[in-house]
């Protein structure tokens, strides 16, 4: 059976990149440009969608197939990032969820919805 845990994960693809005699390429530079790529290619599916159409993309099975590949796309490069720099990706999550818990006390928002802040682009 196949490992769905992050470390088996993290494994197969590098057993994939091996067998594949890829890993010359798979320097940090290079995977934090292909896990870019990535993402771009997962924004590009939402690009001309309206909000309402965002929310219900899964709908469409064309659509729903394609966010899925790119969602496998941009986990895997990150996946091997983490892998080739020794980053614990879940740890670094639960790191990161801990400081914005301080930095963000639960409560009504800051400088409301139009609030000029940037903070909210750092949310997440």
């Amino acid at each position: 059976m196949t490992e769905l845990d992050v470390a088996g994960l993290q494994r197969r693809l590098a057993e994939f990149a091996a067998a594949r005699e890829w890993q010359p390429y798979h320097r940090p530079k290079n995977l934090a440009a292909a896990l870019s790529v990535e993402a771009a290619e997962l924004l590009e599916i939402f690009q001309w969608l309206t909000p309402d159409e965002a929310d219900r993309v899964m709908d469409d099975p064309e659509r729903a197939h394609r966010v899925e590949d790119e969602v496998a796309d941009v986990l895997a490069y990150l996946l091997q990032f983490c892998g080739v720099l020794g980053v614990d990706p879940l740890a670094a999550l639960a790191a990161k969820i801990d400081r914005n818990e301080v930095r963000f006390p639960a409560g009504p928002p800051r400088g409301g919805a139009t609030g000029g802040s940037t903070e909210a682009d750092e949310r997440g």
